[in-house]
């Protein structure tokens, strides 16, 4: 499980350092994509992208080629170096408005990379009564 808060610089050339601990849970290789809903990026196991799309697949091909098309085509499959470090894309980056601190947060099956700027933006704007309701209205 993904959990915890880093905050790490972006180099000038793009890399970002993965922490070790997300990296063990990650493994060798693994996706980092566009989040749909927020302004940072997911990061994603091969093994945990497989179950994340597996629905996706069973559409129609009518909505799963759009679909499919929209979740890949700013995606990319990284490796980490010997230092732990990936190479994000321009349009990640961009994305995600990282200028030069990110932090990468997890969130149980998958990871979030922010910029620290948006993501602070994010915490002020959290409501937690919300979520609390939220948790509530499921019993927990």
């Amino acid at each position: 499980m993904f959990s915890g808060e880093f905050r790490h610089s972006l180099d000038a050339k793009k890399r970002l350092f993965i922490p070790a601990k997300h990296r063990e849970e990650l493994g060798d290789e693994f996706m980092i994509v566009r989040s749909m809903r927020e302004k940072c990026l997911q990061v994603y196991s091969m093994d945990e992208w497989q179950r994340y799309i597996e629905p996706i697949m069973k559409m129609d091909r009518k909505n799963s080629e759009k679909i499919l098309r929209t979740l890949h085509r700013n995606a990319i499959n990284v490796s980490p170096d010997a230092q732990g470090r990936v190479v994000l894309s321009d349009s990640l980056v961009e994305h995600a408005g990282i200028i030069k601190e990110a932090v990468v947060v997890g969130c149980g099956t998958y990871a979030e990379i922010w910029s620290s700027e948006v993501y602070e933006q994010t915490l002020e704007n959290e409501d937690l009564d919300d979520i609390r309701d939220v948790l509530e209205s499921f019993g927990l």
